[in-house]
């Protein structure tokens, strides 16, 4: 089996399809342990649009009511915060973990995990929240709980991963875009060893290592064995006044676990007030490049995913009716941009990181799940430990290649919202 192949040597052609979080972390970790030729390849360059991983902004916290990501978030954390590398790119606003609904167990686990890490956070009941947050929240939060936590925040995620794949260049990753980077295929040797990657322009390039860190986009090139479904999520963009984002400046990040609902400050100079839903999402229903028999949820591979601003009526519904629970005055505004972003669920929140079991000289990392980014400062290194066997069993067992013949269903816990479903056909064509 692959996954008890020997680690590839120093001098071993490594092709990285995929150049998001995962493949530019493992890229850059890679070239700090020594490996000479890396190369990374993709429809575009980094940062890439349409990748789950590039936006105006992304959470970043060490909430978690599972506690391997707690303690991962909490790891992360000191790359993001004062004296890391990437606190230029960090904005400590504080977090609103909520539900407005009332109780709920993965915020009062998450609670628990960040006391068992010696991190303080103040409990909040009904409208305590807009007393904590005077002039921010506007509606009516009478039958919430929740907490607020002041070490977390948000992240520039544009700016945090056109940095990161600066820092590849100069480590010395090559990188191969446009036509002569969309891989279409995996090539083998004609049995089950894989010995490089088919590209739109039918040109192959051949390594003796290929690693998939292509994320929503995976479905194009490898059956997933219902490890994974990619899903799209409802993002919306407000414009703010000078005076409303003003009034708005001191806001934390706000998560809503009953409805999935979340918000951010407005981001300084722009003034866009960001929201978005962490819920089940929409498939689609296309056929792969692979040409499979059965259609599977993927998002195009022709064309940026953000050319189009289509959200589905329901979806734009349910941005609006967080903006009315929070922010009754801006619940008719007008949205500046709106689009879905590409999530790659995985049964329980877990990370796909592993040798594949069934092809040599192939890895795979993805399943980010709509949750990685915040991890960007240490997840290259965990990567790597299981690309060359050194992980901890408890990290090798949790993102194992672990086929399933169950439909994924509910995730971490942690979503909100209606459930998981398939887009219209002529929904899908507005995409």
């Amino acid at each position: 089996m692959s996954s008890l192949d020997p680690p590839a040597s120093k001098t071993s052609c490594i092709t990285i399809v995929g150049a998001g979080l995962f493949g530019l972390t493992t890229a850059l970790e890679l070239t700090r342990r020594g490996y000479k030729n890396v190369q990374v390849v993709d429809r575009y360059l980094p940062p890439v649009a349409d990748g789950s991983s590039v936006d105006i902004s992304r959470i970043i916290r060490p909430d978690y009511a599972d506690a391997f990501y707690a303690k991962l978030g909490l790891e992360a954390m000191r790359g993001w915060g004062e004296g890391g590398e990437y606190s230029p790119f960090f904005y400590r606003s504080g977090l609103l973990c909520m539900a407005g609904e009332g109780s709920h167990p993965y915020l009062e686990q998450s609670q628990a995990n960040l006391e068992k890490m010696g991190i303080k956070t103040q409990n909040l009941r009904g409208n305590e929240m807009r007393e904590r947050y005077p002039g921010v929240i506007s509606g009516d939060l009478a039958r919430a709980r929740g907490y607020a936590n002041t070490i977390c925040g948000w992240a520039d995620a544009q700016q945090a991963i056109s940095y990161l794949a600066r820092q590849c260049t100069q480590a010395g990753v090559s990188f191969l875009t446009g036509s002569h980077g969309t891989v279409l295929s995996l090539v083998t040797n004609g049995a089950n060893e894989v010995i490089g990657v088919r590209t739109l322009t039918g040109a192959v390039i051949k390594s003796d290592q290929v690693i998939l860190a292509t994320g929503a986009w995976t479905p194009h090139l490898l059956d997933m064995a219902n490890m994974s479904v990619s899903t799209g999520q409802p993002v919306g963009f407000l414009q703010l006044t000078e005076q409303e984002a003003e009034q708005m400046k001191d806001s934390p990040v706000i998560i809503d676990l009953s409805t999935g609902w979340f918000v951010f400050p407005p981001t300084p100079g722009t003034r866009i007030l960001k929201m978005a839903r962490h819920g089940y999402g929409y498939e689609t229903s296309r056929t792969p490049s692979l040409q499979r028999d059965q259609k599977v949820s993927v998002p195009k591979l022709d064309s940026s995913n953000v050319n189009s601003t289509f959200l589905p009526t329901d979806a734009e519904l349910a941005l609006r009716q967080g903006l009315a629970l929070f922010f009754p005055q801006l619940k008719d505004r007008p949205f500046i941009n709106r689009r879905l972003c590409w999530y790659t669920d995985t049964p329980q929140g877990d990370f796909v990181i592993d040798h594949h079991p069934s092809y040599k000289n192939l890895f795979v990392a993805t399943g980010g799940s709509g949750h990685a980014f915040k991890f960007l400062p240490a997840l290259g290194r965990h990567i790597v430990d299981n690309f060359e066997h050194k992980a901890s069993t408890e990290q090798k067992e949790k993102w194992a290649w672990k086929p399933t013949s169950t439909p994924i269903s509910k995730g971490d816990g942690s979503r909100g919202g209606p459930p998981r479903r398939v887009l219209r056909r002529d929904e899908q064509a507005r995409l």
